[in-house]
């Protein structure tokens, strides 16, 4: 970083940046997300991603070096009307919380736009959530999903987890880089996407076939149940074959987010092949 260039202004200490909330209106997008999300990752995420709309950073010191480090060569673009505050790292924790791992920046955005399914242009792999809630897990998946260049996940508008900032850093900036689409009824999605010559394959430890012995010359959707239920029979149902995912060792199953990586790690490998 150049030492006579300031990538950021110099950032000013506030009442907001001691502790305050201030609200913002929000336009779109989850009504019951949080108005900031915090940590390294998902901050230079959101402000590289231009359907967010930015409000207000507060920022370490330290933390502004590095998020500078991490924009790159043009981030006066990308910070334009945003304000950007000096705070300390006890500042922030008392907005985010004392468990919060914020690494000394906060970001007030507003929630990304809400999308449908006929939002997303062209898919060609796409991952499903039956009922899958927790915010941890959630995350991951989503970073997953960006690790595997997939089009966009998919979860219900009901039963389906709030856009927190702990699901935000979970997903270390995933939430800016993969779409994820609303439906209201997942069965119908299902039926819809097979329409549009989709494989929807539903992973169940029951299943009479392994994943790796699924086709998937075109377009396919893996669709994953919540940890504990598994999917609903409904889904069950609709979903155009199910596979699952043969564990050699004493542990039988493993959690809804590390099932997910396996599954699209396997998924990759046969996608083209038919």
């Amino acid at each position: 970083m150049s030492t006579t260039r300031k990538p950021f202004p110099k950032g000013k200490k506030s009442p907001q940046a001691r502790g305050a909330r201030r609200s913002y209106v929000r336009k779109a997008g989850d009504s019951e997300a949080d108005p900031y999300i915090y940590g390294l990752h998902p901050v230079v995420h959101a402000l590289r991603n231009p359907s967010r709309t930015h409000h207000r950073l507060l920022v370490t010191a330290n933390a502004l070096r590095r998020l500078a480090e991490e924009l790159g060569s043009a981030p006066d673009a990308l910070i334009a009307g945003l304000t950007v505050e000096e705070a300390s790292s006890n500042q922030i924790s008392r907005i985010a919380g004392d468990d919060a791992v914020h690494q000394g920046c906060l970001l007030y955005c507003d929630p990304l736009p809400d999308l449908g399914l006929d939002d997303l242009h062209e898919p060609q792999r796409l991952l499903l959530l039956d009922q899958v809630t927790d915010p941890h897990n959630v995350g991951a998946v989503l970073r997953s999903a960006a690790a595997f260049a997939l089009d966009a996940v998919v979860v219900t508008t009901r039963h389906s987890p709030r856009l927190t900032a702990v699901l935000a850093k979970s997903a270390a900036g995933a939430l800016d880089i993969v779409p994820l689409a609303r439906v209201q009824n997942l069965s119908r999605a299902l039926e819809d996407l097979s329409e549009r010559g989709f494989v929807t394959i539903g992973l169940d430890a029951s299943a009479d076939r392994p994943l790796e012995d699924i086709a998937l010359p075109g377009p396919f959707a893996l669709v994953m149940g919540a940890e504990g239920k598994g999917l609903r029979q409904k889904t069950r149902d609709t979903c155009s074959t199910l596979a699952r995912i043969d564990m050699p060792g004493r542990m039988p199953s493993l959690n809804v987010s590390n099932a997910t990586a396996l599954a699209l790690y396997i998924t990759d490998r046969n996608a083209g092949k038919g």
